[in-house]
């Protein structure tokens, strides 16, 4: 399992983004990661996939082991190589290289004999995208786009795949298909941590969720106990505090509600 243990970050020399944040991510399950904008959701991928430091962050206490293995003491290649890959927000293609090419660029971190059949399987998945095999990246629609980065994750047979606001700036019914993906990945076996603004999708395809509000861990549980909450679908299912001070104090209230709701022990993993 990917787990994230007393994790603490800071940009620069006084921006901490994260404090003391404990996740367990368990074998082939879906956990969504909730928040406001500048809650550390993104950080949080970051300092899991090694690429903190590209951004001018940096990790001042805690660990991310996956297994018997720190992450946290490897570059974003070494990650790669123990099969957890990110999928970074805004659909970060190469849009001069065709689909096929892009593709072949995201297997090269995973054995050459597999690459075939890894590309066929992401064919399968995205049929789109085989049929636009020859096309430059940067001439597909949005969703396909976003299609294409998740596949070129894919060619490496990711065991923990990191999914950072996959569904941003997408159409609707292509927000939803976005969800359709997250479960047929899952369905294969990978496990996949997903940051999202989408609340409402990322709760219907997840087996656990986790709240962060400004880098710190609020709420975790099932993602079904946490979508029925009234207090957090009116925190993250549209409603709005009027203030950081009443948002905490609706948050508090609503960790207690769920708690009492089912004698609930915060879930540590």
């Amino acid at each position: 399992m990917l787990q994230i243990t007393d994790l603490s970050v800071r940009y620069g020399r006084s921006v901490k983004a994260l404090h003391g944040v404990n996740i367990t991510v368990p074998d082939g399950k879906v956990v969504a990661v909730l928040g406001s904008n500048g809650a550390g959701k993104t950080t949080l991928l970051r300092a899991i996939s090694g690429t903190l430091g590209l951004h001018g962050g940096t990790i001042t206490s805690g660990s991310v082991a996956y297994g018997e293995t720190r992450l946290d003491q490897m570059d974003p290649a070494g990650v790669v190589r123990h099969k957890v890959l990110q999928v970074p927000e805004g659909r970060q293609i190469f849009g001069r290289m065709s689909v096929e090419e892009n593709l072949r660029a995201g297997g090269l971190a995973s054995p050459a004999a597999g690459r075939d059949a890894a590309r066929d399987r992401i064919y399968d998945l995205f049929p789109v995208l085989k049929e636009r095999a020859k096309q430059a990246g940067g001439l597909l629609s949005g969703g396909e786009q976003q299609m294409l980065a998740i596949g070129r994750a894919m060619m490496a047979a990711p065991e923990v795949l990191l999914l950072d606001e996959p569904s941003l700036g997408l159409a609707p019914q292509m927000v939803a298909r976005i969800g359709e993906i997250v479960r047929d990945i899952n369905a294969s076996g990978t496990a996949v941590v997903l940051v999202e603004q989408n609340a409402s999708m990322a709760l219907r395809v997840s087996d656990l969720a986790v709240v962060l509000e400004v880098g710190e861990l609020k709420l975790e549980g099932p993602a079904d106990e946490l979508a029925a909450s009234e207090d957090v679908q009116r925190l993250y299912l549209g409603g709005h505090a009027e203030s950081d001070e009443e948002a905490e104090a609706e948050l508090s209230d609503a960790t207690s509600s769920i708690r009492s709701q089912r004698g609930l022990e915060v879930w540590r993993g």
